[in-house]
């Protein structure tokens, strides 16, 4: 086993087979929380099988060699703690939250879905039901349903443009021999990596591990999945939706940057002055100047061969083009101007804030080990990362500000009356 300290009680572990285990030691907590992240999911997925990673995530829960639905259910909700899955673009999320006292049964049932799902055709009749209502609940969700529909603007074909649940029509024609497969080519040991944080023992958590069959010799040894190639995105059009609804929903974004750009920090620092709060340019022109809206904010989203930025906004259909005008403007604005200085501090500051008050939280270590690991990443302590926001120039911001704020750029998707 090879072991590398990256921080103060930080510890990545290599195993012989590959697989690769991070470890944060929080002494001031009682709790522990562990995580296994699949790189496979809907970035990997034919349009014809859209749905099929999350699909799976689901169908795990079904039942295991060892456990039925039901005690993948109590097994540690009985003990207070909790079990949670989700599918991103670019990889599928296993996570139990416990006791300290409890973290080798949470490997354990962690493992268990991960390695041995029954994956069965009748368990999947009752649940694509399921997923089809989730599916059905976006699409009766605007404010939701807006995002899938800037994304398949943005990316029309590529799967990044996909929607992650897939479509009605997709999922029912899913079937067990599909998540079979599906699971037998993307849940290998050397596609997996697990991160833990908390009150723990490296020690036992690599015992329980090792029990479980993660170290095991693995002569099929797969590489991990190497990240999609982005294509190019669609930029500058205009993509109009009818519906029945109150409010006209719009997303305003582009194509950006990867997670592992140096240049992240200068648009995050961007995003957050130009929408991230009460105190954004957004908010305080759209709503408190102009009043067009109640919601309106910024956002991003940095995968592994491209990223996303945007703004949204809901409002009356008799303002929806005013609206659209003002954030344009702002957008405009940035671009050609970037961002004085003194704002600049502010929004670094802010960043700074955002980051270290996240650091308090167990799962939000363990979720920043895993993403440094899966995005290939070197590890960066904090007071690194505080250094790296704290070098951002009016030239950085206002680099990326003209690269990808400037509103020739932006896709904008409008669902509504």
């Amino acid at each position: 086993m090879q072991v590398e300290t990256l921080d103060e009680g930080l510890v990545r572990y290599t195993a012989p087979n590959g697989v690769r285990v991070l470890v944060e030691v929080l002494p001031a907590v009682r709790s522990a929380v562990v995580g296994v992240w699949v790189r496979t999911a809907s970035a990997h997925e034919s349009p014809g099988a859209m749905g099929v990673s999350h699909l799976l995530e689901h169908m795990v829960f079904k039942g295991t060699r060892r456990r039925s639905a039901r005690d993948l259910a109590l097994a540690l909700e009985v003990r207070g703690g909790s079990l949670d899955a989700w599918t991103s673009r670019d990889h599928t999320s296993f996570q139990a939250h416990v006791l300290d006292e409890d973290l080798p049964l949470a490997v354990d049932i962690l493992s268990d879905l991960v390695m041995h799902p029954l994956l069965r055709e009748s368990d999947l009749a009752l649940e694509r039901n399921v997923v089809l209502e989730e599916i059905h609940g976006v699409l009766d969700t605007p404010d939701d349903l807006v995002f899938d529909l800037h994304a398949r603007a943005l990316w029309p074909t590529h799967p990044y443009g996909f929607s992650i649940l897939g479509t009605p029509e997709t999922v029912r024609g899913l079937t067990a021999e599909d998540l079979a497969s599906h699971h037998q080519t993307g849940y290998h040991l050397g596609n997996c990596v697990i991160a833990a944080a908390g009150h723990l023992e490296p020690e036992v958590l690599l015992a329980a591990l090792d029990r479980e069959g993660w170290f095991a010799p693995d002569p099929a040894r797969q590489p991990p999945r190497a990240p999609i190639v982005g294509a190019p995105a669609v930029r500058g059009a205009v993509h109009e939706e009818s519906r029945d609804t109150t409010q006209v929903h719009m997303v305003i974004g582009s194509d950006t940057i990867t997670a592992r750009d140096p240049r992240r920090y200068a648009l995050a620092v961007a995003v957050n002055l130009l929408g991230g709060g009460m105190s954004s340019r957004l908010f305080q022109r759209v709503r408190e100047e102009l009043g067009l809206a109640y919601a309106v904010y910024a956002w991003q989203h940095l995968y592994q061969a491209t990223g996303v930025f945007g703004v949204y906004v809901g409002t009356r259909p008799e303002t929806a083009d005013a609206a659209r005008d003002a954030i344009l403007a702002e957008l405009a604005r940035v671009a050609s101007e970037g961002i004085p200085a003194g704002e600049l501090a502010d929004g670094k500051r802010q960043l700074k804030g955002q980051l270290m008050l996240s650091l308090e939280s167990p799962a939000s270590r363990m979720h920043r080990m895993a993403s440094t690991e899966l995005h290939q990443d070197i590890w960066r302590p904090l007071s690194r990362v505080l250094a790296d926001i704290d070098a951002v120039t009016e030239a950085d911001v206002a680099g990326v500000a003209a690269e990808f704020l400037a509103p020739a750029r932006q896709t904008v998707v409008r669902l509504g009356p």
